[in-house]
């Protein structure tokens, strides 16, 4: 794409730079400009050996997944904006079969799930998109996107060559692949759609079905094609992907893993390279470093990729009941884009960079020929040259993990860190360099609101213990066949006799009630008294049950309420998943162990407060609410709040609750778990996202289902904000490149600046209102929590206000007058200047 205005870059080696061309002849290869496609309409979508081609134009593919149903409707275009300024030009997003067809041919495509909508907005916002129909996803998506309904199919197999599954399969396909001709949404009728992927990572689970894996691939690839949307389809990590579909890579470093495409004809693309980890309830925090994610971009391009997708590259939220078995609420916050939609740096800052590197290196890398030199064990070059011509582009690989090395390369010396890419747009001149980050960073800040948390007047409703169902059954029923995902809790009860001799003869013995489950929680009572909660995890469903249980001579009533924390969402067979209690016993009985699980058991799905919607206005009027007082476990507690001020985004703070949900005004916002500590001692997610659009101005109703025994007092209402940037540069600091467009759209670098300096750009326009750091001297942390080192300049603070405050944004030169040099305390030392303001908006 033509890059337009000063578009800053920052060269990264020690190495004085001198200005330098990387245009090249207009002449050469018009095809390869960007400005030339805009004459070129509906020529549609076709491949090589190279790249993709779009409109009879080879394309360097920058590409980010973002789900529609992950954030609301009213957020997408600032997702997509930020997408874009952040050097994306491909939105990629699965289809989720489940939300559009919850009940079988009853359709949904309403709201978040608009995905006619969010296709369109992508083409709006001038961006290309991948349309990942599946329809199996995964992505840690309830039941892996397939509709609960598919498991009750006379004979289906899933994911298989089986007839009932491809009937179904295929005819959902073909919808939405006419959905979105009819709104002409491919790109060979003009609309955004340049790839489609049929099936989903089959190559982990294809061993399985034997010779039905390898023929259901066949069958997948060639009904796809069938449907004639003449645009490229792919499969990913299918090594076996029929032609002409693209095989291709998802993993953290397919530079180094991929073997490359089935065909010498196909490109090389990598659909999913992992911006961190999701997490499941029980998970510490997940993290990848902006260097590890440049690095293994750069090695991807340098190795002849073309398209890269960052999975995610925002993660979004999984409202309601939407995410796979123990997955958190919260998915893939550690995103360029967090989960409120803010920009994560330096992640989101350093792969902006880099898009921009390799931007300049666009017709070395579509039209050159790649050479590659070995420098030393662990160092080359690979280098991308039409001969004849200026054409050129050059990446230097230290590929040592422990040490820096300099490069003799083409005359010139060049010293990388460890691990690390320097690119070279014209084998001259270092543009980038993935260890060296000279983006800003933030922090994320989670504020209490003073208007939301004034007086939510929490009351209380205690859900009903059944004792006594009917829908009785010998054995209790499976868990997910019982509830069919229309509630995560379904009630079983049972009631046994037992006579004084059957009872420990000593008052301070206790029997014992003994639950096998297959997943995932459950909660015990006897008599109508709550006894106790277990649970599985995301590694064993499984799990056992035990409690002291107090009984009595004659009638004895045991009530289970079995919980569900999502459905599977991987793996073969996953029709044959089951969960819910199987093995229920009373030990310790003068009579011996007492075996239940063949004893007759009545059943009910869901509670009563969820039929009688206690979470709507409307509903809530239904049951007796009384004021907050013990905290019994199974209880529903109400409140309201008003809308918190600002436009920042909202969360809620769950102190003080163990496990449930949380509706504001009717809405689900998601499971919450407190109590599941990750090996830190610590929830694995104690903030939950409440969208803007799901609030109004006052008076929100807010209803938590808690499921053990928790407190809403400390719930809290939370803006969240991204306010605090900080900027770290030292003394070895490389100077700066702008790039300017010249005539006919090719692009010129020169050195802009020769002194190093520190560069803060405060968020949506806001302003500096605070220096809460300045150090220049040897400062250590990281922002949110830099400290004083040994050595530091006292004027540091008034250095950075003096430059900074009051300003949106602002450069702090490290030769600056006012750091007087002539009481340097440290001399003889390369110093660094770590600066941390505030941003606000300034009346």
């Amino acid at each position: 794409m033509a890059v337009s205005g000063r578009i800053l870059l920052r060269i990264t080696l020690f190495t004085l730079l001198v200005a330098s061309s990387i245009a090249h002849d207009k002449k050469d290869h018009d095809d390869g400009d960007d400005h030339k496609a805009e004459n070129k309409v509906n020529q549609g979508v076709t491949y090589d050996g190279r790249s993709v081609i779009i409109n009879g134009k080879r394309e360097l593919l920058f590409s980010g997944s973002i789900h529609y149903p992950r954030s609301t409707p009213d957020t997408w275009p600032d997702l997509l904006t930020k997408a874009k300024y952040g050097g994306l030009n491909v939105i990629q997003t699965y289809v989720f079969w489940n939300i559009h067809e919850p009940i079988e041919g009853q359709y949904n495509f309403e709201g978040q799930y608009d995905l006619v909508k969010f296709i369109k907005l992508i083409g709006e916002h001038k961006m290309y998109a991948t349309l990942r129909v599946g329809p199996f996803i995964q992505a840690e998506w309830n039941h892996g996107g397939l509709p609960y309904w598919l498991r009750e199919v006379r004979n289906i197999t899933f994911r298989s060559d089986n007839e009932p599954f491809k009937h179904y399969m295929k005819k959902f396909v073909t919808m939405i692949i006419d959905m979105m001709k009819k709104e002409k949404l491919f790109a060979s009728q003009g609309g955004p759609i340049v790839l489609s992927q049929i099936e989903n990572e089959y190559n982990t689970i294809q061993l399985a079905f034997r010779e039905l894996g390898d023929s259901y691939v066949q069958w997948a690839g060639k009904m796809a094609v069938g449907l004639n949307t003449e645009v490229p389809w792919i499969m990913c990590k299918q090594r076996d992907a029929p032609d002409p579909i693209i095989n291709t890579c998802n993993g953290r470093h397919c530079g180094d893993t991929f073997t490359g495409p089935n065909r010498r004809n196909k490109p090389s693309l990598w659909t999913e390279n992992w911006t961190a980890q999701y997490r499941v309830f029980g998970d510490p925090p997940s993290q990848r470093s902006a260097e590890d994610l440049a690095y293994s971009v750069a090695r991807f391009f340098s190795k002849n990729g073309s398209l890269v997708n960052y999975y995610m590259y925002h993660g979004g939220t999984n409202y309601g009941r939407t995410s796979a078995a123990f997955t958190t609420t919260r998915y893939y916050d550690e995103a360029p884009l967090d989960e409120y939609g803010l920009q994560r740096d330096p992640k989101w800052g350093h792969l902006k960079d880099l898009h921009k590197a390799l931007n300049l290196c666009k017709k070395a890398l579509l039209w050159g020929s790649p050479t590659v030199q070995k420098l030393g064990p662990d160092q080359e070059v690979r280098t991308y040259k039409q001969p004849g011509t200026s054409l050129c582009a050059a990446f230097l690989a230290n590929n040592d993990t422990q040490n820096a090395q300099t490069f003799h390369f083409r005359g010139k010396q060049y010293r990388l860190p460890a691990r690390s890419i320097s690119i070279l747009p014209d084998c001259k001149t270092v543009v980038y360099n993935t260890q060296m980050i000279t983006a800003q960073h933030n922090t994320r800040n989670f504020v209490r609101s003073a208007t939301a948390n004034k007086n939510f007047n929490w009351q209380m409703y205690k859900e009903y213990v059944p004792t006594q169902l009917g829908s009785m059954t010998k054995e209790p029923m499976e868990l997910y066949e019982l509830t069919k995902d229309t509630t995560d809790y379904a009630w079983y009860t049972t009631s046994i006799e037992l006579g004084p001799r059957d009872l420990p003869m000593k008052k301070e013995i206790f029997p014992v009630l003994r639950v096998a489950s297959l997943g995932h929680g459950l909660l015990a009572f006897v008599n109508g008294e709550y006894i106790g909660f277990a649970h599985g995890s995301k590694v064993e469903k499984s799990f056992v049950f035990q409690k002291p249980v107090k009984l009595k001579a004659g009638v004895n009533q045991i009530t289970l309420l079995g919980t569900l924390v999502g459905l599977p969402d991987s793996g073969a067979y996953m029709e044959h998943r089951f969960a819910g209690p199987r093995s229920i016993t009373i030990l310790g009985l003068n009579t011996g162990t007492l075996d239940l699980s063949v004893n007759g058991w009545g059943h009910q799905v869901g509670l009563n407060g969820e039929k009688k919607k206690i979470y709507t206005e409307k509903g809530s009027t239904k049951v007796e609410w009384r004021k907050l007082s013990e905290s019994p476990a199974l209880t529903w507690y109400k409140g309201y709040f008003d809308t918190p001020e600002g436009n920042n985004p909202v969360a809620i703070r769950m102190t003080g609750m163990g496990k449930g949900m949380v509706w504001i005004n009717g809405q689900n916002i998601g499971r919450y778990w407190m109590s599941y500590l990750s090996p830190l001692k610590q929830p694995s997610q104690s903030e939950y996202q409440i969208p803007r659009s799901f609030l109004k101005p006052t008076q929100n109703l807010i209803v938590i289902l808690e499921e053990q025994e928790g407190n809403p007092k400390d719930v809290e209402i939370l803006l969240v904000n991204r306010d605090t940037i900080c900027s770290y540069v030292t003394e070895y600091h490389p100077p700066s490149v702008r790039l300017f467009e010249s005539k006919g759209g090719s692009l010129r670098a020169k050195v802009d600046d020769l002194k190093p300096k520190a560069e803060l750009t405060c968020p949506n326009h806001k302003k500096i209102v605070a220096v809460e750091f300045a150090s220049f001297g040897d400062p250590f942390g990281a922002c949110g929590s830099y400290s004083l080192g040994n050595c530091t300049f006292p004027v540091s603070k008034k250095v950075a206000e003096k430059f900074c405050l009051g300003k949106t944004s602002c450069q702090i030169p490290l030769d600056a007058e006012d750091f007087d040099k002539q009481n340097d305390a440290c001399p003889h030392m390369k110093k660094a200047l770590a600066v941390q303001v505030k941003c606000a908006y300034k009346n």
